[in-house]
């Protein structure tokens, strides 16, 4: 076990003031944080020294222990290897006794505005390794009073959080839904959990179920299920965020004089568009708030764009071309690949 120079940690002097410290805190711990250096070892470990050490020295009584602890550090070790050569001699070893500063922080210790990560938070970012050093565990972890040697018990572990993949259609996505999954317990069993999608999610949504991952330890809560979902691709629609992309068609005459077409939602429902006279081919229409609801906020709706197109008759009668060549002959529009 090794001394740990909480000052040298946090890089500030013996005299430093709480602010002082608080504010080294602060800025070491948002550059050292795991989130910030992903697959970065060293910056996981400096992140452990950087909160163990505002653990103490953000504590005034904490501090003071700490440094009488130092003071006797030199002492300590000289202890700990007459220890050693009494045990090679065969000899009894006697416990070192820290009483005369082994005092523990009382109630009404000062709060301080910027807090050390908390076992869950550790058991988040690093899994079930242990988050502080054996010096911590030893002389302010430990047994009563926080006398050396002493281990804590077991602390509440929060389980980890787990992931399952979830493909929906576009209209359960429109709409929300409800599922019922079969999950696969750590012990071969199968349970059953009905987990509710709200409105909106996008592929790569994760919906959260709280306390349904994996169980905790020693007595800590559950983890929690994050639901990964993945939208069907839906052949009459295009998303683009919240927003909704479809192509209707409406007869010649309808484009020429006007009047209405319907238009489908994700939902089943069709809605009436009214076509002006003289629309063109490919006319883009906006539905206001008929798109993707936004996702806690089901009020909160994206538009829907119809895209209308023209549909041409297959067949016409004798009449019908009568009328049509009539038209044709009666516009002043020069026809397509005609004479200039």
């Amino acid at each position: 076990m090794d001394f740990e120079d909480y000052y040298a940690t946090l890089g500030v002097p013996k005299t430093a003031s709480e602010k002082e410290i608080r504010s080294a805190y602060r800025k070491l711990a948002r550059q050292f944080h795991p989130d910030v250096n992903p697959g970065k070892p060293e910056a996981e470990q400096r992140f452990k020294r950087i909160n163990e050490a505002y653990e103490v020295l953000s504590d005034p009584e904490n501090r003071k222990k700490y440094d009488q602890v130092g003071a006797r550090w030199k002492e300590y070790e000289s202890w700990q290897r007459a220890q050693a050569a009494a045990g090679a001699q065969g000899q009894p070893q006697q416990a070192y006794d820290w009483s005369d500063f082994a005092t523990r922080a009382g109630p009404g210790g000062q709060r301080n505005e910027y807090r050390t990560a908390s076992a869950d938070d550790f058991q988040d970012l690093f899994g079930e390794e242990q988050p502080f050093s054996d010096f911590f565990d030893t002389f302010f972890a430990g047994g009563e009073g926080g006398r050396g040697g002493g281990r804590r018990a077991p602390r509440p572990r929060r389980g980890a959080d787990q992931e399952y993949p979830l493909e929906i259609t576009l209209a359960e996505a429109y709409t929300g839904t409800t599922r019922t999954l079969e999950l696969q317990t750590a012990d071969g069993q199968t349970r059953r959990v009905e987990v509710r999608i709200p409105a909106g999610v996008r592929d790569g949504s994760r919906v959260r179920v709280a306390g349904q991952g994996a169980p905790g330890r020693a007595g800590g809560r559950s983890g929690d299920l994050y639901l990964v979902t993945a939208i069907a691709p839906d052949p009459r629609f295009d998303r683009d965020g919240d927003d909704l992309r479809t192509r209707v068609s409406a007869p010649l005459s309808t484009m020429i004089l006007g009047g209405e077409v319907r238009v489908p939602t994700p939902d089943g429902r069709r809605l009436a568009l009214k076509i002006p006279p003289g629309t063109q081919d490919g006319k883009l229409f906006r539905l206001r708030g008929q798109g993707m609801p936004h996702v806690g906020q089901p009020d909160r709706k994206g538009d829907l764009h119809a895209e209308v197109h023209v549909r041409l008759p297959e067949r016409v009668s004798g009449r019908q071309r009568e009328l049509l060549e009539e038209f044709a002959r009666s516009t002043t529009e020069t026809p397509v690949g005609g004479a200039v």
